[in-house]
């Protein structure tokens, strides 16, 4: 397996309580972190679930999208899919690699992430699909309060936390 040379980042828009999903979609509009997302991620590999790939519908433009899924006979046009989130990894090459959803993926691949960009929705709505972020071995370097825009359904703070040294994941080569 390849190793990648860049830090794998995990991208996450949670409630407090860990919702990320409702119904296969996000319960919220955020076109301010949508935008943000577009904006950090162009050029990038996205790490995402074959459900998560499902409710976006297509591979997003500017970017290279590898679908996890133990169907080894799914495949959708301008994507690449793997069998595991290992194997995703090894898929990355030297682009840096962003894991995306959904909550399985996360599950796997958040002990293997040296950053976690989380966005806090600050939102009480209900949703069976959650995350559980354990935030313990990682410090917040940036912290910015986005309040709801015109097409925003809530506020959120996007936080971007560093995995504290000595706490890496043991990389497989």
């Amino acid at each position: 397996m390849e190793t990648t040379t860049h830090p794998l980042i995990a991208v996450v828009a949670a409630t407090p309580s860990g919702v990320i999903g409702r119904d296969g979609d996000m319960p919220w509009r955020l076109r301010q972190d949508l935008q943000r997302f577009k904006r950090m991620t162009m050029g990038g590999v996205l790490l995402m679930g074959r459900k998560t790939f499902e409710s976006i519908g297509r591979p997003l433009p500017g970017r290279r999208t590898v679908v996890i899924t133990r169907d080894a006979a799914w495949s959708a046009p301008g994507v690449q899919t793997a069998a595991s989130p290992e194997a995703a990894i090894g898929q990355i090459g030297g682009e840096r690699g962003f894991v995306v959803g959904g909550a399985q993926i996360y599950a796997a691949l958040l002990p293997r992430c040296d950053e976690i960009w989380l966005t806090r929705v600050w939102s009480g709505v209900n949703g069976e699909t959650r995350v559980e972020l354990d935030l313990s071995e990682f410090r917040v370097m940036e912290r910015e309060r986005v309040p709801a825009g015109l097409r925003d359904d809530v506020p959120t703070e996007f936080r971007r936390y560093v995995r504290k040294a000595g706490k890496s994941f043991p990389q497989k080569s």
